[in-house]
């Protein structure tokens, strides 16, 4: 009820004004969101969860608009994990038939085309319903041109098993000599990750809504010196000042990296 007034007041408008030129400088190249609270807002709002999905789709194509504005070149998305896809049908059901619908969406949508925007699709594509990935994987090459602004969407995805696949792909090539065990460090290893194609693969700040504050299996090895940032907001309630919010508590932050 405060919440509503506040917008109808215009205050929201306002502080958003303020944010905004507070964080006009050093913004992170890549912010990486995990889409929680989905469920729990449906049930707070008594609505079921095709229409909980949807509010939270509506709310990315904002982020995108936002990321755009502020010239945030990369965002990645915490859209579907592996623990996810083991979920009741009636419970996953919902989730992927939202996804479904906005990657058809982006197909046609000319706003992906005008601002270049590159769509990835993190995570194994295997696990996916063979029309949903025979979708993401059309997604991919359609939009494989654009080069200035990277949305990539973790579907399908769990970072133990991004590391798993990477070790298995070194072991073939270990196996097949095209690689030298003494000369694999880090460098190497990256290219073989989902982000491997990425220009800025680890993300700079990482936000997590619904108020829980752990990683979920989210980009374990590129989120190593990332910083966190937890939010009391269910996802499809996320607004601008809450994404100005946290790249303004990132901006305050003194980035040391282990050093």
């Amino acid at each position: 009820m405060l919440r509503e007034l506040l917008r109808i007041l215009g205050i929201y408008k306002i502080y958003e004004k303020w944010l905004e030129n507070q964080v006009k400088d050093e913004m992170p190249r890549h912010v990486a969101i995990i889409l929680d609270g989905n469920r729990r807002f449906a049930k707070s709002k008594g609505i079921d969860l095709n229409s909980a999905y949807e509010y939270g789709a509506k709310n990315v194509e904002k982020l995108l608009e936002w990321c755009l504005e502020l010239k945030i070149p990369s965002l990645t998305l915490y859209c579907l994990s592996t623990e996810n896809l083991k979920r009741r049908k009636e419970e996953l059901e919902p989730v992927l038939n939202v996804i479904r619908s906005n990657l058809e969406k982006a197909l046609e949508d000319e706003r992906i085309y005008k601002e270049g925007v590159r769509i990835n699709i993190l995570g194994n594509k295997e696990l996916l319903p063979s029309n949903l990935r025979e979708l993401a994987e059309k997604v991919e090459e359609k939009t494989r041109k654009n080069e200035k602004f990277n949305l990539n969407l973790a579907i399908g995805y769990g970072g133990r098993n991004e590391i798993l696949d990477a070790v298995k792909k070194i072991a073939k090539e270990v196996k097949a000599g095209n690689l030298k065990v003494e000369n694999l460090n880090e460098k190497t290893f990256e290219k073989f990750l989902y982000t491997s194609s990425l220009p800025y693969p680890e993300p700079d700040l990482v936000i997590r809504t619904s108020g829980e504050e752990r990683i979920s299996n989210f980009l374990l090895w590129q989120t190593a010196y990332s910083e966190l940032t937890f939010l009391d907001i269910y996802w499809p309630e996320f607004r601008k000042i809450d994404l100005l919010r946290a790249i303004r508590t990132y901006q305050r932050r003194k980035r040391k990296f282990g050093i």
